[in-house]
């Protein structure tokens, strides 16, 4: 029984070493820069074709059968390649481009898969397939450009060289990490003659940097050399001035004598005349109160009465003056009011006249003989006394034939130059053609009517005798 048991363990045992073999020998790990290619058996990863025929692992262990399947490994470290490329620029300028390509095969499953079609069993030739890859790009780019664009820019002709490079790279499963163009060589010289006047213009720069930096050494030197003397100047000004000051005390302290004496005396003479100076004023004050103020109040008091007397003057004057003047003005108003009545009246009076002798025209052109007859009656006690008037300066007459001589006289004067309804058309013409003030025409004529143009008009002649004889036989 116990050797049963025992048998049992070591078999157990054996079984569980020959498991722990078995599983060693089959399980294999992807270390972090590597990844397995293991192939034997069908599979298909997404991203990749159909019918791959291998199975890839990268960053963790898995199971390999051994005698059915195959483990190989791909390295996915970085790997470099040296750029030695002789171009031909744009302007036909031969250079030789050196550089350097830094690259790896791509972490995803499709670079890892092209990669390992490719270089699984050749990857130490990995290097030379990315140089003849940039090389042939290299030649390419700098056959486009000339030699000035590529020392000025030379970020520019690595970032062509690249993305031409690209999708080759991409077919190989290859990305690159860095590309770096370290020198490009000229062997005609044509970038050192390129450079020969920059060069002299740098050299020239220097030498009038150095020249200036020479002025301004020695402009500095002689600064500080003015800058000593300058203080050796003050140094000497102030022993003089140190020296005339203690020739100064010791001339004072030697003087100090006479001095004191002199300012004694001057301190006497100043207080004997603060003492007049006292005096007078005492006296002016004096003088002040007794004559000075006196005067004054009565020279006050004088001019201020004549002031006051010569205002009480002056606004009666002006007083006078208002009076005067609002006398002159309400006489000059009452004038002009009553030259404006008077004017306003002959005005309506002469209006009146007008409108009369119009409405008299009017009726002597309608009725003529009945406005006659009209102005006959009314102006007939007129036509009488102007008849009447030519006997007016008789003092004495002498009528013959008694009453019935007067009764002559008189018919005679009023019909003498035509019918008493001549003279009597005469004397109304006369009065219509008068002035507006009522005047008689000139020469004591009387014009004829409009109805007698004909007759003739005769002065009444009247001679003056002082007796009058009747003679009644």
């Amino acid at each position: 029984m116990p050797m049963s048991v025992g048998v049992i363990a070591g078999t157990a045992l054996a079984a569980l070493l020959v498991l722990i073999g078995l599983f060693k020998l089959m399980w294999r790990v992807a270390e972090p820069n590597e990844a397995l290619i293991i192939s034997g058996s069908k599979h298909r990863l997404e991203g990749l074709e159909e019918g791959m025929g291998f199975r890839i692992v990268t960053g963790r262990g898995t199971l390999v059968l051994p005698g059915v399947q195959a483990v190989r490994k791909l390295s996915l470290d970085l790997n470099q390649t040296e750029l030695h490329v002789d171009c031909v620029t744009h302007q036909g300028i031969p250079l030789k481009v050196r550089g350097v390509v830094i690259f790896k095969v791509g972490d995803d499953f499709v670079s890892i898969a092209n990669a390992a079609r490719r270089f699984l069993d050749q990857q130490k030739l990995m290097a030379e397939r990315v140089h003849t890859v940039f090389a042939g790009h290299l030649r390419a780019i700098v056959g486009g450009l000339t030699v000035e664009d590529m020392i000025r820019d030379r970020e520019k002709l690595t970032g062509q060289a690249r993305a031409a490079c690209g999708t080759e790279m991409e077919k190989l499963g290859l990305i690159v990490d860095s590309l770096q163009i370290h020198e490009i060589e000229d062997p005609t010289g044509y970038i050192k003659n390129l450079s020969a006047p920059h060069t002299a213009a740098v050299r020239r720069d220097a030498r009038i940097a150095q020249a200036e930096a020479d002025r301004l050494a020695t402009e500095a030197e002689q600064q500080a050399f003015a800058r000593m003397a300058e203080a050796t100047r003050d140094s000497e000004i102030l022993k003089a001035g140190y020296q005339a000051e203690q020739d100064k005390a010791s001339a004072a302290a030697r003087q100090a004598g006479p001095l004191a004496e002199a300012a004694a005396r001057q301190e006497v003479v100043v207080q004997e005349t603060r003492v007049a100076q006292l005096e007078a004023n005492r006296r002016e004050q004096q003088l002040q109160a007794d004559v000075r103020k006196p005067a004054d109040a009565k020279a006050y008091e004088k001019r201020t009465l004549a002031e006051a007397e010569r205002d009480a003057r002056i606004s009666a004057a002006e007083a006078k003056a208002r009076e005067t003047r609002a006398t002159g003005e309400a006489e000059a108003a009452a004038t002009q009011a009553k030259g404006l009545a008077k004017a306003e009246a002959m005005r309506a009076q002469g209006l009146a006249e007008a409108e009369g002798i119009k409405a008299r025209a009017a009726a002597l052109a309608e009725n003529q003989e009945a406005v006659v007859a009209q102005q006959l009656a009314e102006k007939w006690p007129e036509i009488v006394q102007a008849g009447a008037s030519a006997f007016g300066s008789v003092d004495n007459m002498v009528l013959l034939n008694g009453a019935d001589g007067m009764a002559d006289l008189f018919a005679k004067a009023l019909t003498m130059g035509g019918t008493g309804l001549g003279l009597a058309r005469q004397l109304l013409a006369s009065m219509n053609q008068s002035g507006p003030n009522g005047t008689s025409p000139a020469n004591g004529v009387v014009p004829p009517a409009n109805g007698d143009a004909d007759v003739p008009v005769q002065k009444v002649p009247v001679k003056s005798v002082r007796k009058v004889q009747v003679d009644k036989g």
